[in-house]
């Protein structure tokens, strides 16, 4: 998703980033010796890197993202609603310019579940989660339909207009998602491409 590479954490520095994200977690908690921190800089929080936290000694594996403030314990834990990354937001503040507008589109709908579902955002057929691996002509006619997230114009009050392809359940339409200076998405023009696509079942898929 973002272009720069991951920076995995020293030992002492995973146990001090766990001393605090072990508090703020519900049931199991990370052990630092088995726990892998993986943390990278994002455009449009600037001081602050994304932290991926996973212990795969436990069964199913143990995961968290989180922000963390550069030099400091104070973290931003994702919970996969609106609220934490609409949080960060403010308290960074975020700073969305033409450049970054994608990423920061498809960083918030990977790490956001809506009431209805998650909403998958799908640049190629590769991108829809497949029950099993469709004919090639399928994918193919697919990839000839689906576009990349495309940039349409930033409207004079400063909302991004972008045009995308999304898959809710096992339904893929096109959309249009305004992004607002503040960094709130809201979605419109819903339009219906294809219905009953055989994919998994993406309620418990991260």
């Amino acid at each position: 998703m973002f272009d720069e590479a991951y920076t995995k954490l020293e030992l002492d520095d995973v146990a001090a980033v766990l001393d605090v994200i072990n508090q703020d977690v519900e049931g199991s908690t990370f052990d630092p010796l088995e726990t892998t921190i993986l943390a990278i800089e994002v455009p449009f929080y600037k001081g602050y890197k994304f932290l991926h936290i996973a212990d795969h000694a436990t069964d199913p594996p143990l995961e968290r993202y989180a922000f963390q403030k550069d030099g400091t314990q104070d973290f931003v834990v994702i919970n996969w609603k609106y609220d934490a990354i609409y949080e960060m937001n403010t308290k960074a503040p975020v700073e969305i310019t033409e450049q970054n507008v994608l990423e920061y589109v498809r960083f918030f709908f990977t790490f956001v579940k809506g009431r209805h579902g998650k909403f998958i955002i799908c640049e190629t057929a590769d991108h829809i989660q497949w029950k099993d691996e469709p004919p090639p002509e399928v994918k193919k006619s697919l990839n000839e339909a689906l576009n990349p997230l495309e940039l349409v114009e930033k409207r004079k009050d400063g909302v991004y207009v972008i045009n995308a392809f999304m898959m809710l359940k096992d339904a893929l339409f096109a959309v249009q998602v305004y992004v607002e200076p503040t960094g709130k998405i809201t979605m419109s023009d819903h339009q219906m491409i294809i219905e009953d696509i055989p994919v998994e079942d993406t309620t418990f898929i991260s």
